[in-house]
């Protein structure tokens, strides 16, 4: 398990003797020589014999022979990882950085820019001739204005220090720049960022002008809770309570009850876990897949289940295999009875009696799987938004042994004629719902029509690969494969009424998000082709209750932070950034294997000595449970 702030934030000095002692100095051992030659010398008889002396040393002066660089930095590199030898060393004591725009064949010149037509062409950095990187989100760029410094990730973690603040801050305001033309084809310019966020999102560009009422109220009301169930970070412990192995492994799925009982999905088919105040344990029950009962031409034994929805008091099960591997589609669902452990039908999707696919399905609200009585669904594919009903067009439960494959039926919904290209959706406490797309853009709708979003906040250049939202729909949570969007939905209507973005449009006044990162090392750590993942809120289905963390997974890492905090605008995490705030105090659950999905349990587990309810994760192996309990 890590904290919330690895040795990487250790400062870089000006200091010539601390860089020298600190940071390991390449050419310390031959200074060291050069100083001691000059204390064994006599003292010189003229000015021409010092003048002399001077040059011998080869000190770091400017000179008439050596001017200062253009774009003058020390480049630093961080070595030995997570160890406790780890120290940042100098690589190169001065030299100078560049943006150059690449050819069309990808190619570039050093020393102008050309863009050569009919082909792709991009920004990059080069610093000296150690770092060459593509100008993208994926350097997981960090900034201390404190210390005119920059890190960055290009196979290996940098640091660049600048030599003034001003340099800082060219550097700092052309990366952003150079960042913004890679990410949407054009230049940055102010007419070109409002033709991307629009005039009620410019605050997005620019988050010193955005309003940010909400954050300081999100901040007062921190500051000012009485309540010592939220105790700050630094008393907070995370302690592994459980751990064991899978029953037959391959875990594919996670599916947390909040009633008795979880659910591992898993190549074969579903192991039953007991829900506990400290996690979850197994019971000895499997339920594999009955191969007896198939009618579809889509069963189960082409493909292992991806997703396991619960409904009906968390007495039945829906599984979606997707049709091809690596993509999420699929034709029908296999609809689970839990308690007799049979795949009771296989559903298929069909409107206007020709099969559509359907990419994702959640429940019609964040509590729904605890109605004992439902029997509707939401349904997502690339351009619908639909709601499903496994009863008929009159309102009663199909019987299923007169049908090969039961149809649903569609009885709410939008198919959308231009590309909105969805990739994910969830629901609040009262069914609004939240949709995610690969051009980044998050779109709210709500409870009670599909057909137009209420609002649709802009992208910022990376698809939304999961969305959550708060109970109360007041909090956004998006995940990209590089970070985390935090969005408050709340605004003031024309009359003083305090709304959510799901039940109007929210106008103009509209709070910059904030995001949450990894630090350029723990981003590192991670490795290069591990993306952050399913990140989502700790669980309440209770009004007036207040969700506590927020956890995503990446690689081998479980990261949580502190929601409070998150929303605390004078947390030091803050303190001297450039642009959208970000947030890089969290901690890490670390595992051995990969993790399939991390999740808090529902609220109703949380025990008085712990303000949240056990972390349950689970790698394709194991799956083990944390609780996070105050320190005395």
């Amino acid at each position: 398990m890590g904290g919330a702030h690895s040795r990487e934030d250790l400062e870089i000095s000006d200091s010539e003797s601390e860089e020298e002692e600190n940071y390991q100095d390449v050419v310390e051992e031959e200074e060291n020589g050069e100083r001691s030659s000059e204390r064994r010398t006599k003292t010189p008889s003229s000015l021409d014999e010092v003048e002399a002396k001077l040059r011998a040393l080869k000190l770091k002066y400017p000179s008439q022979n050596h001017p200062i660089l253009p774009n003058a930095v020390k480049l630093y590199l961080y070595i030995g990882g997570n160890t406790p030898k780890a120290k940042w060393v100098t690589s190169e004591k001065l030299t100078s950085y560049s943006f150059l725009k690449t050819c069309g064949n990808g190619g570039s010149d050093d020393d102008e820019q050309d863009d050569e037509e009919g082909g792709e062409s991009w920004w990059i950095l080069k610093v000296g001739s150690k770092v060459r990187a593509k100008v993208a989100l994926e350097m997981q760029l960090k900034t201390f204005g404190d210390q005119c410094r920059v890190d960055f990730v290009s196979q290996g973690v940098w640091a660049m220090k600048f030599f003034s603040d001003d340099e800082y801050r060219n550097f700092v305001g052309k990366f952003q720049d150079c960042l913004f033309e890679n990410t949407y084809g054009f230049e940055s310019t102010d007419a070109n960022k409002l033709k991307v966020y629009g005039k009620d999102f410019i605050g997005w560009v620019k988050p010193e002008v955005a309003d940010d009422s909400v954050w300081e109220d999100a901040e007062d009301g921190y500051l000012k809770s009485p309540d010592p169930a939220t105790p700050a970070r630094a008393s907070q412990d995370l302690r592994e309570e459980f751990e064991e192995a899978a029953n037959g492994g391959g875990i594919q799925s996670l599916a947390l009850g909040a009633l008795d009982n979880s659910f591992l999905v898993n190549d074969s088919g579903i192991q039953v876990v007991k829900n506990f105040s400290h996690g979850i344990q197994g019971k000895g029950v499997f339920v594999n897949f009955d191969n007896g009962n198939r009618r579809g031409g889509f069963g189960l034994e082409h493909s292992t289940p991806k997703k396991a929805l619960l409904m009906r008091a968390e007495t039945n099960m829906l599984l979606m295999s997707p049709m091809t591997e690596g993509k999420p589609h699929t034709r029908g669902l296999h609809h689970l009875d839990i308690e007799t452990g049979k795949i009771v039908t296989e559903w298929k999707f069909e409107k206007d009696g020709t099969d559509i696919t359907m990419r994702d399905i959640t429940n019609d609200s964040k509590g729904a799987q605890m109605d004992p009585s439902g029997s509707t669904f939401l349904g997502l594919d690339d351009n619908r938004l639909c709601r499903w009903d496994m009863r008929d067009r009159n309102g009663m439960v199909q019987n299923l042994s007169d049908a090969s494959t039961p149809v649903l039926h569609w009885t709410q919904g939008h198919q959308f004629s231009r590309g909105t290209n969805f990739q994910c959706f969830a629901t609040a406490g009262d069914g609004s719902i939240v949709v995610g797309s690969i051009d980044g853009k998050i779109r709210l709708y709500s409870n009670n029509t599909m057909r137009q979003a209420k609002t649709a906040f802009p992208g910022l250049g990376s698809p939304i690969t999961h969305v959550d939202v708060t109970f109360d729909g007041k909090w956004i949570l998006g995940t990209t494969d590089t970070y985390l969007i935090l969005i408050s939905t709340l605004f003031i209507d024309k009359e003083g009424r305090t709304k959510t973005g799901f039940a109007g449009r929210m106008g103009n006044r509209i709070s910059a998000p904030r995001l949450l990162k990894l630090t350029p090392l723990d981003s590192h750590l991670a490795g290069v082709n591990n993306k952050f993942r399913g990140a989502q809120f700790s669980w309440v289905t209770e009004n007036g209750k207040q969700e506590r963390h927020l956890v995503a997974t990446v690689g081998k890492f479980s990261v949580i932070w502190n929601f409070q905090q998150v929303k605390n605008g004078s947390h030091e995490c803050y303190h001297n950034q450039e642009g959208l705030k970000s947030c890089y105090c969290y901690k890490i659950v670390l595992k051995d294997d990969s993790i399939v999905d991390s999740r808090f349990m529902h609220d109703k587990f949380a025990v008085s000595d712990s303000p949240e309810a056990p972390l349950v994760v689970a790698t394709h192996m194991k799956v083990s449970s944390f609780s996070i309990s105050s320190k005395r």
